[in-house]
């Protein structure tokens, strides 16, 4: 798709499309964030092409992939204080890194069109060896980004966008959570009917995904969404979308009818659309007051095609009622972009930090009574 709009320093922005802002426009942000009273916003690290997601290694060490350089950092904070000591690449020449997750002495990585492994023990910095494949993805497409999670029954889940804005999909993997064995084998689907779930959780037992919903129906239509997802379910697209808690037939698509959204499941809870929310963590530190404990945060990276934009903000859902409410607001100023944010991940001091891919930085979110 094709960028309708411009950041402020004239960068191109759309989808993925886009490239950093001038380091200088990352200078000052992280002071002007605004958040509730007693949280403070300090910037962490800087200097990536193309931040996305993050993963908290067993020893405390943050991972993230910079998917446009092909590379997964490792940022060690080994004395505690809140700052890393430093950026190591842990891996390079991967093909589009995205999802991150440790398990069972691996770091696991799903790139564009793969998702590989490395053997990781605590405190490593540096890969131990090549990448081991273990399965083939449909690679790029409309949507070219790949999550995975790890589940509480040891497997492994894959979400994979679908390759246009509105069709029926040729390929079963696309649109859809996929779940395999740890090593790779005996895959299948999960949930489908989830245009592009690039936020993807497991909290209390029960698997959450962000979704972002079709273009081309206006400002307004549909709004974006956020499931609670269950084995074998379905979720939509491309047939219907959420309004008003309930899943409306998409009369625009018009393939099939009414019938094919009778046992489609609707969101818990939804935001404006075109605000395009990607990564999700779940809050389960505790410097934070209990008011925000076990709530899902999510980072909404923006709207590309929209007349007014909106999204550009972290928002708070409570998993249980679906009330949203914002969190750090003060990356769209006016209708100046100053930053996106994509994902976000506890630390073990119990602080959150938020990765922007605009400006090629990663934020620390942290409370001060």
């Amino acid at each position: 798709m094709t960028a309708s709009f411009r950041l402020t320093a004239g960068v191109l922005t759309g989808m993925l499309g886009l490239t950093a802002l001038p380091s200088a426009s990352a200078q000052g942000i992280a002071s002007s964030l605004k958040v509730p009273n007693g949280f403070r916003v300090t910037e962490y690290a800087t200097g990536f092409k193309n931040p996305r997601l993050l993963a908290v290694a067993p020893n405390g060490d943050v991972f993230v992939s910079d998917m446009r350089a092909g590379i997964v950092y490792v940022l060690p904070d080994r004395n505690s204080d809140g700052k890393p000591e430093g950026k190591t690449a842990f891996a390079t020449g991967l093909n589009e890194p995205h999802g991150l997750a440790f398990h069972n002495g691996y770091l696991y990585v799903a790139n564009t069109d793969a998702v590989v492994r490395f053997a990781y023990k605590s405190g490593d910095t540096k890969a131990r060896g090549a990448a081991q494949k273990l399965v083939n993805l449909p690679a790029g497409g409309g949507h070219s980004t790949r999550t995975i999670t790890f589940g509480p029954d040891g497997r492994m889940y894959v979400s994979i966008g679908s390759s246009c804005n509105i069709c029926e999909e040729t390929d079963k993997r696309r649109a859809a959570v996929w779940v395999y064995d740890a090593d790779g084998k005996n895959g299948k689907p999960y949930a489908t009917g989830l245009r592009n779930a690039v936020g993807l959780e497991w909290f209390g037992g029960t698997l959450y995904a962000t979704n972002n919903g079709r273009d081309m129906l206006g400002d307004n239509i549909p709004p974006e969404s956020f499931y609670r997802l269950k084995a074998g379910g379905n979720y939509g697209w491309p047939y219907c979308y959420t309004l008003n808690g309930k899943q409306v037939f998409d009369r625009e698509f018009g393939q099939k009818t009414a019938a094919a959204c009778t046992n489609a499941t609707p969101a818990f809870a939804t935001v404006t659309a075109h605000s395009a929310p990607l990564g999700l963590a779940f809050y389960t530190g505790t410097t934070f007051p209990s008011a925000y404990r076990n709530q899902m945060f999510v980072a909404l990276h923006g709207s590309w095609n929209r007349t007014q934009r909106t999204g550009y903000k972290v928002v708070m859902i409570n998993p249980q009622t679906g009330k949203v409410q914002d969190f750090v607001t003060g990356f769209l100023n006016g209708q100046n972009v100053r930053g996106r944010p994509v994902d976000l991940a506890v630390t073990p001091d119990g602080a959150l930090l938020l990765t922007d891919d605009a400006t090629g930085s990663i934020y620390r979110i942290s409370y001060r009574q």
